[in-house]
C-alpha cells in the first residue's frame, strides 16, 4: 500500500494553478494549499480568490492566506501540527524564512521556469523572451534561505520558439508539473542527489512593473516585437497617442531600407499601420486604445487616418 505523504503546496497564479492541477491527480495531492491574500482586481475592483484557491476549494484542500510568513508563529505552529512531509513551491510571491523551510522531513523544492542559475528572481519567463533567448527550461531544486539560490534537483530544456508569455508560461508549468510528479517517488526514497549551482553564473531578474510595459522607439524593431510578446498577459506594451495610451497587442516586423524618425507612423503596402524603429519598423496587427476595444490596425486607420505622420512618443 502507497504511502500518503503530507503535501503542502506553495502558489498562486496561474503558473502554480497548473502544476496544481496535476497533482492534485495523483497520489501526492497537497493537505493544505498556501496563497497570498484575495486582491481587487479589474476596473471594479472586486476582491478575488487567487487560483490555486480556487481549485483547492473545489477538490476539498484547506487554504491558508497569510499575508506574511516573517515571524508568524500562528502559520509556524499550525505547520508543526501537521508535521508535513514536504514543502512544494512555485511561484509563490511571499518568501519562506529559515524557521519554516526547516519544517518538513523531506524539504522543501521548488519549480522554477528557468535553467538556473541563469535568471533567478521574479520574472525569469518574460527576461528569456526579452533576451531573445534560443532556450530556456524549468528547474527543481532543494530550497535555501536565498533566492533561487539551492541546489538541483532536475532541469529541463527546451526551445523557445516565437512565443508570447502567457504561451510560454503554460508550456513550462506543464514541463514542470511533469518533472516534479516523476521525481518525488525517487525524492521520497531519497535516490536524488542535489548538484550545487555554479553562482558565479547566476543572473537576476526583477518583479515587472506597469512602466515596463512603455515602449522605447530608440530600440530595434526585433527587441520592440519581443517585448510585445514579454508583456502580452500584463502590464501590456503601449505608447501615447494624443495623450492616451495606445497598447501594442501584436505586431510585426517590418525590414525597410529607408530611415523614418524614430516613431514615425507610416502606412504599409496592405494599408497596416506600422511604426519606424531605430532599425527596421514595427508592423500593428492588433492594438487597443484606451478605454476601447482591441481592434486590427487597419480597422484602426480606417476611423483615423491622421494617424499618418504622427511620431508616436
Amino acid at each position: 500500500m502507497n504511502k500518503k505523504y503530507k503535501i503542502v503546496f506553495f502558489g498562486t497564479p496561474e503558473f502554480a494553478e497548473i502544476i496544481l492541477k496535476k497533482l492534485i491527480k495523483t497520489k501526492f495531492k497537497p493537505i493544505v494549499t498556501i496563497t497570498c491574500p484575495d486582491k481587487l482586481i479589474g476596473r471594479k475592483q472586486i476582491l478575488s480568490p487567487s487560483l490555486t484557491k480556487k481549485i483547492s476549494i473545489n477538490n476539498k484542500i484547506d487554504v491558508w492566506q497569510p499575508k506574511s510568513l516573517n515571524n508568524n508563529d500562528k502559520i509556524t505552529n499550525k505547520l508543526l501540527k501537521i508535521q508535513p512531509d514536504l514543502f512544494i513551491v512555485t511561484a509563490y510571491g511571499l518568501i519562506l524564512p529559515k524557521k519554516i523551510l526547516d519544517i518538513p522531513k523531506y524539504g522543501c523544492i521548488n519549480i522554477h521556469p528557468s535553467l538556473l542559475p541563469k535568471y533567478r528572481g521574479a520574472s525569469p519567463i518574460h527576461q528569456s523572451i526579452l533576451s531573445l533567448d534560443k532556450q530556456t527550461g524549468v528547474s527543481i531544486i532543494l530550497m535555501d534561505e536565498k533566492m533561487d539560490h539551492g541546489d538541483i534537483i532536475i532541469q529541463q530544456e527546451i526551445e523557445i520558439k516565437l512565443t508570447t508569455y502567457k504561451e510560454l508560461s503554460k508550456k513550462l508549468a506543464n514541463i514542470g508539473a511533469d518533472l516534479l510528479i516523476e521525481i518525488l517517488p525517487k525524492w521520497f526514497k531519497n535516490k536524488l542527489k542535489p548538484i550545487p549551482q555554479n553562482h558565479q553564473q547566476a543572473s537576476f531578474t526583477y518583479k515587472i512593473k506597469k512602466t515596463d510595459g512603455k515602449i522605447n522607439w530608440n530600440q530595434s524593431a526585433k527587441k520592440i516585437e519581443a517585448s510585445i510578446r514579454a508583456y502580452n498577459l500584463w502590464p501590456n506594451s503601449y505608447t501615447i497617442l494624443d495623450n492616451k495610451i495606445l497598447k501594442i497587442i501584436e505586431a510585426n516586423i517590418l525590414k525597410i531600407k529607408k530611415r523614418e524618425p524614430v516613431g514615425k507612423v507610416f502606412l504599409s503596402k496592405d494599408k497596416k499601420i506600422c511604426v519606424s524603429c531605430q532599425k527596421n519598423a514595427l508592423i500593428l496587427e492588433k492594438i487597443q486604445i484606451q478605454g476601447k476595444k482591441i481592434i486590427t490596425s487597419r480597422d484602426f486607420y480606417n476611423g483615423h487616418p491622421d494617424i499618418i505622420n504622427f511620431v508616436l512618443l
